[in-house]
């Protein structure tokens, strides 16, 4: 797993060739409260969470970018985690996650 920082992941967004699946791993509830408008939701906490992330990707081989809640949260480490464990290959994490990207974006 690598980390992102909130450029490296709005310059990723931004780019129309990058082919990426920009996840947001919190629960339902947090993810309809608040998310980064490209992503996607897939709870960590889902018993068919590897097998969900497969389908959205197509092949293990994708870029996934995974996230969570901020630097405190743990859930896109965990889920990283699982990815990698799963045999994915190119796993990032956005660690700063909603926090630091609505941050970042409002004092701009």
């Amino acid at each position: 797993m690598k980390a992102i920082t909130r450029d490296d992941l709005k310059t990723m967004n931004e780019t129309e060739h990058e082919d990426f699946v920009l996840l947001n791993v919190l629960p339902r509830e947090a993810f309809n409260k608040e998310h980064i408008r490209t992503s996607v939701n897939v709870p960590v906490g889902d018993p068919e969470f590897v097998e969900k992330v497969e389908a959205l990707a197509g092949h293990k081989d994708r870029k996934i970018v995974v996230y969570c809640a901020d630097f405190d949260c743990d859930a896109s480490a965990n889920a990283a985690k699982k990815l990698e464990e799963a045999g994915f290959s190119h796993v990032y994490d956005y660690e700063g996650g909603t926090k630091d990207w609505f941050e970042k974006r409002q004092a701009a």
